[in-house]
């Protein structure tokens, strides 16, 4: 099964091809240039790198939140374009579940997850996850000290020490933070490119393939446009 996997919820996203799990060829994309100009070219890119055209792929996968909304909007446009096309069906993958599994697949955690998504504004998308990628605290949109502070005053509050990996790239555009609260020798790590990981995510559950027009993006935080709507009216 070939699948083509893309992932447009970060600035710089990534496009994967894979074949039966195995990724054939993978590359992030510049994130000086928006998802919209780019990601036609690098697709067909990703495509002939792997040795093959759009007529060979069977399934597409699709990073499917939180994230940049724009970018978000793009890839999932995307998708049911070629999806639609080529009459496919899509696997949207939550986006901090594939960071938890790239955190996985890493060897770097063997307990508690957290993973951390750069929301901009200050704000970070987080969760946290087991060692079987099994979701133990809900995704939300936060400043990361106050994060920090609601996992540690849940009912069944989260020891903090019990974390195991901070993970992503809003956990180490916060690194600071992270250990000021937990102390120097906390573990911070950077994610790579997620299409490869959600690629193979895919091919492993393909149970959760949807027609294109059934993809629901998962945004956790309204779209900007209508925060600063409110904001000029008054209403926060």
């Amino acid at each position: 099964m070939n699948i083509l996997a893309l992932d447009t919820t970060r600035r710089e996203g990534s496009v994967a091809v894979a074949r039966d799990g195995t990724v054939l060829h993978e590359s992030a994309g510049d994130p000086a240039v928006t998802h919209g100009e780019r990601l036609p070219g690098d697709v067909a890119h990703a495509l002939g790198q792997a040795g093959l055209a759009i007529e060979d792929v069977d399934l597409l996968a699709l990073a499917a939140g939180p994230g940049s909304f724009t970018g978000l909007r793009v890839g999932v446009a995307t998708v049911q374009g070629l999806a639609f096309a080529r009459g496919l069906q899509v696997v949207p993958v939550p986006t901090l579940e594939a960071l938890a599994r790239a955190a996985s697949e890493s060897g770097a955690a063997s307990g508690l997850t957290a993973v951390w998504m750069d929301a901009q504004r200050g704000e970070v998308f987080a969760a946290i996850y087991d060692a079987g990628g099994r979701e133990v605290v809900a995704p939300q949109s936060a400043r990361p000290l106050q994060v920090l502070d609601r996992w540690s005053a849940r009912e069944h509050a989260i020891r903090l020490a019990d974390i195991d990996l901070f993970f992503g790239d809003g956990a180490a555009r916060y690194e600071i933070a992270i250990r000021d609260a937990l102390g120097p020798h906390a573990s911070v790590a950077d994610a790579p490119p997620l299409a490869g990981t959600i690629a193979r995510m895919a091919f492993a559950q393909p149970h959760r393939a949807v027609a294109p027009h059934a993809i629901v993006p998962i945004y956790v935080r309204r779209p900007d446009a209508e925060l600063a709507r409110d904001r000029r009216e008054g209403r926060t």
